[in-house]
């Protein structure tokens, strides 16, 4: 970080938070000094002109970078900023090259003649082991310890390189296999909402930016932290101190107002968005959402919104401080000088959210009455594609016949070899609790293990050719159903524990059962996977 910023707009400011005190950027001495009307500016766009003003240098962000954006309002052509995150987010596909390139930067520096041990990250990087645990094992209380052994059969080598480096390199850390998925520990634990640097005469707070080597990095937009998916070039350039070259992007405004109905979740929601947003195209812009509606709103469904940001196409789902984000801060156990400097820097800075805060100025908006959103199921080829669950049945079978060509076998059914049962067209074959996007969310989590106790109490059974699992988000979300007792009644449905970790999301699902697989095939079956992954 530069510490010697030339501040050209005399904004270096001091403030006090529980028992301490901060120097910080400050965007109302920024405004009184020059930059005009940034009071008026989204919140995303606030955070990114805090970065290039805490970082100008001269050379990589000038006074010109700065005003640009102050500028935003009226600009007429894009231009080019050097934006700096806080840290950086990698899971263990992604990350390994990233480490591997470190480390032959050692080799490289030693074979110099240099120190080897000069080689670190610049910026804090955690890596999150959650990508390879595959449901091989399932529908039984030794589902879980069978996977994560064969996990560690398969990665072993990986996993004893990954741990080499955490002790090698400084900045670098790494969370465990079966902790849980990045996304979700990320914004439970590792998020901070406004980050501090101890490395100057005094402690410097700004936002909590970061970006990742996931696309779902979006997920920790719902804390207000500001931070989007990257390849891993980019990425590695971000953890050795060097910018990343963007745009400064037009923001869309999405208003919502009312809340949520009784029985309509915050994936019914996404699914929604996700529709309204493609439709409008955003590919490429920021994303924020504002309005009352957002005083009716949890947290954890924010972060379920912003998640999707990829499959709605925007580089970000931002949502601002607010007191909700003070709840989940202090709820999720982060320190509580942490959590009063967020909300006191929040407030000093402009970032802070109430019910009276004027609405910032957009490039566009759309809007959205919670009160109508419906319980929905994404399309059977891309998550825009929403489908009325009310629709389900009438739209697969109408799929049946025009995507597929089997209208007329709609009956069909294939003897299972060895079994007492048959299979056909629409027949679930995989039901999985999967993904960071739901199974990180409490609200829904809480659901499933509700339906799932009034299944047994009403005798229901899972049909015997269904591949069932669940793969809560992180090792807390599974918590929530273990401490209920709910997780007992998901299990008498087998819907037992297999892995915290991505798993069915991202095609981890392993092999169906090979008598239900050969059926399968001998009819050409199209047969149906229930998810509650963010693609679908």
């Amino acid at each position: 970080m530069n510490t010697s910023s030339p501040d050209s707009f005399k904004s270096r400011k001091s403030l006090a938070a529980g028992a301490r005190s901060y120097d910080y950027f400050s965007l109302a001495e920024a405004e009184k000094n020059g930059l005009s009307g940034i009071s008026r500016l989204p919140f995303s766009l606030k955070v990114l002109l805090e970065n290039l003003v805490r970082n100008e240098d001269g050379r990589s962000v000038t006074a010109d970078d700065i005003r640009a954006i102050a500028g935003w309002f009226t600009a007429t052509e894009a231009r080019e900023i050097a934006f700096r995150p806080a840290r950086v987010l990698m899971q263990d596909f992604t990350g390994v090259p990233a480490v591997v390139d470190l480390a032959a930067m050692r080799d490289a520096m030693n074979a110099l003649g240099g120190d080897p041990e000069r080689i670190n990250p610049l910026v804090p990087v955690d890596l999150v082991i959650d990508h390879s645990v595959i449901v091989d094992d399932f529908g039984n209380p030794r589902a879980f310890g069978h996977n994560v052994e064969l996990e560690y059969e398969r990665n072993g080598e990986r996993y004893r390189f990954l741990r080499w480096g955490q002790s090698a390199f400084r900045n670098f850390r790494v969370v465990p296999p079966g902790t849980g998925i990045c996304h979700q520990v990320n914004l439970e634990y590792l998020s901070q909402t406004v980050w501090v640097n101890e490395d100057g005469k005094r402690p410097l707070a700004y936002p909590d930016t970061l970006v990742g080597t996931d696309s779902h990095t979006t997920m920790v937009n719902g804390l207000a932290v500001l931070g989007w998916g990257v390849g891993g070039i980019e990425a590695e350039a971000a953890m050795l101190g060097q910018p990343i070259s963007m745009l400064i992007p037009d923001v869309i405004g999405f208003r919502v107002s009312g809340r949520l109905r009784e029985g309509v979740t915050a994936t019914d929601l996404v699914l929604t968005v996700t529709e309204m947003l493609r439709k409008k195209g955003v590919v490429g812009k920021f994303v924020e959402f504002y309005g009352p509606g957002l005083d009716h709103m949890a947290l954890e469904d924010r972060a379920t919104i912003g998640n999707m940001a990829p499959e709605y196409g925007a580089t970000c789902g931002f949502f601002p401080i607010d007191a909700e984000t003070i709840r989940y801060l202090s709820e999720t156990g982060r320190d509580p000088d942490r959590v009063a400097l967020v909300e006191a820097y929040a407030r000093a800075q402009g970032l802070f959210r109430d019910a009276a805060t004027p609405d910032p100025v957009f490039t566009d908006t759309l809007s959205l009455d919670l009160d109508t959103v419906e319980p929905s199921i994404a399309g059977p080829k891309r998550p825009q594609d929403r489908v009325l669950l009310s629709e389900a049945k009438t739209r697969f079978l109408s799929a049946l016949d025009t995507e597929f060509k089997k209208g007329n076998g709609a009956g069909l059914r294939i003897k299972v070899k060895g079994e007492s049962f048959d299979v056909g067209h629409g027949d679930v074959v995989i039901a999985a609790i999967t993904s960071c996007t739901n199974t990180s969310n409490p609200y829904v989590m809480i659901g499933a293990g509700l339906l799932a106790r009034n299944a047994v109490a009403r005798g229901l059974k899972t049909k015997p050719w269904v591949k069932t699992s669940v793969a809560p988000g992180s090792q807390v979300v599974g918590e929530y159903l273990a401490r209920s007792g709910l997780q007992a009644d998901l299990d008498q449905l087998g819907f037992n524990l297999v892995g915290f970790g991505c798993t069915t999301c991202i095609g981890n699902s392993g092999p169906l059962p090979e008598p239900i697989s050969a059926a399968s095939n001998e009819g050409d079956l199209v047969a149906a996977a229930v998810l509650s992954g963010n693609r679908n």
